[in-house]
């Protein structure tokens, strides 16, 4: 699979835009380590590879076990994730999937037990970009591999 476009080289403007998301939710009330989870989840969903190198890594740095990495895509039937990151988890994998045009009163229920209005509004920006990312780097067969623990690091 040869890359189509290098967007990380050529797309410097766009990625300003995306930059910015990121430095916002760098100061979030939700915890870095659950937003690079529910990153990690949704590039799963969207056999992002790019992205999963990436955040798999940046979570091994953070200290995830590699248990709770390998049975992430279980995670309903694994019993290492916290009610918190279920909710997460479940939310993310509902706003990623958009099935029947809706997330269910269950799963927003389930997340608003967890999470402040806030968190939830910064946990919804959070899995919309990941999924923006993965498009990008879907679309453009971004070659997965050379990623290097916080490369992209927004302070």
């Amino acid at each position: 699979m040869e890359q189509r476009i290098n967007f990380q080289e050529k797309g410097q403007k766009a990625l300003k835009a995306m930059y910015g998301i990121g430095g916002y939710l760098a100061k979030s009330q939700v915890e870095g380590r659950l937003l690079n989870l529910i990153y990690f989840r949704v590039s799963q969903i969207n056999g992002c590879a790019f992205c999963l190198d990436m955040h798999s890594k940046d979570l091994r740095v953070e200290g995830e076990t590699e248990q709770r990495l390998y049975l992430l895509n279980a995670w309903r039937e694994a019993p290492f994730y916290s009610a918190r990151e279920r909710a997460a988890l479940a939310y993310a994998e509902a706003v990623t999937l958009l099935k029947d045009r809706e997330v269910t009163d269950e799963v927003f229920g389930a997340v608003t037990e967890q999470f402040t209005d806030e968190e939830i509004i910064d946990l919804t920006l959070a899995i919309t970009t990941i999924n923006s990312y993965n498009r990008f780097n879907i679309a453009f067969r971004t070659e997965a591999g050379s990623y290097e623990p916080g490369q992209f690091a927004v302070h």
